[in-house]
């Protein structure tokens, strides 16, 4: 079952929670990057999330067509076939959908997938993510709370984001600035609005200094110490320890001990994209610099097709990008505990 069902998927947030580890959740925007999350994942004898993104999907349904939706069925659909040869367990997410991108993206596929459980099958994701952070958090838990009851009848689990994450991700732009660090108020008027499971099983993306992208040392200030904050003071309100299933965005380029420190606070995802884009992209670069004058035709020559076929480099790519995942395991304790 290298897919998650519904109850695969809260098995494994409930083992991450328990076990104080957290699972990397990557990016991918075609084929290539679903194989190689699964071979790191593979690699490093962990579970593992994968997900895409609104400019993802619309890449990978085609450069030219941009259709969102069979970009996310497409991808879905290649990681359910080629993922049965993989020993171990993925779950399938949607990432950061704006408010402007809900009814042509998450709520087209949230209906599907309810049309999916009627019928008596599975969704084909496991979760996706309303990212409100661009408007008022109280219009963001309104969205957010509609889209719990759906995502309760399509029997998938909601990722909302409260606070907001610097940087650009997908078009989206945010300053770096106070307004990244969430507050206890903040946490306490999410489980005001969504509750604490009863309405409904979700992750929360609580910020602390988060920035999309990669910055030089001390450009961004994470205080991971604010998780254990508002999860300390809303479990008060509710008598529940660490109330929150907690995601950790903006993740690249991240110290060991800020993702230690995260992790212990209750993240159970964390997501990566830039930095196993870099490591998808580096062994690429290398090998056409190292392979010029096979991959080009120069002076009038032929090249060398071994050096030019896609797979040569692709090979290459697929293995460094899984690598990268390897290390994030390790670091984010998931490493060996597959279920």
């Amino acid at each position: 079952m290298p897919i998650a069902t519904p109850e695969v998927y809260n098995e494994m947030i409930d083992r991450a929670k328990a076990g104080k580890f957290a699972y990397p959740a990557v990016n991918v925007t075609s084929s290539q990057g679903v194989t190689a999350a699964l071979q790191g994942f593979a690699e490093a004898e962990s579970d593992g999330i994968i997900q895409v993104s609104v400019g993802g999907a619309e890449y990978a349904s085609g450069s030219t067509v941009k259709d969102r939706i069979a970009g996310s069925l497409a991808l879905a659909a290649y990681a359910a076939e080629v993922a049965k040869n993989y020993p171990i367990t993925v779950a399938l997410h949607t990432d950061h959908c704006t408010k402007q991108n809900l009814d042509s993206w998450v709520r087209p596929l949230l209906a599907l997938e309810a049309e999916q459980v009627k019928a008596g099958k599975n969704p084909t994701f496991q979760s996706h993510m309303f990212d409100g952070s661009n408007i008022p958090l109280d219009e963001n838990l309104v969205i957010a709370e509609e889209l719990l009851a759906l995502s309760q009848a399509a029997r998938t689990i909601l990722e909302i984001e409260v606070g907001v994450v610097g940087g650009e991700e997908d078009g989206h732009t945010a300053e770096i600035n106070d307004k990244l660090y969430t507050t206890i108020e903040d946490g306490l008027a999410t489980v005001a609005a969504l509750g604490s499971g009863e309405k409904g099983r979700y992750l929360t993306a609580l910020t602390f200094g988060n920035v999309h992208g990669v910055y030089k040392p001390g450009a961004v200030k994470l205080r991971p110490a604010i998780l254990k904050e508002i999860q300390d003071a809303v479990g008060a309100s509710l008598g529940k320890d660490s109330p929150f299933d907690l995601v950790f965005h903006g993740g690249s380029g991240s110290t060991e001990a800020e993702i230690a420190e995260a992790v212990d606070n209750g993240v159970i995802k964390m997501n990566i994209d830039t930095d196993t884009q870099y490591a998808f992209t580096r062994p690429v670069a290398g090998h056409m610099f190292a392979n010029y004058d096979g991959v080009l035709k120069i002076d009038g020559e032929v090249g060398n097709k071994k050096a030019y076929d896609p797979r040569a480099w692709g090979k290459l790519a697929e293995a460094g990008m899984a690598q990268r995942l390897v290390e994030a395991a390790q670091q984010l304790r998931s490493a060996g505990r597959k279920l």
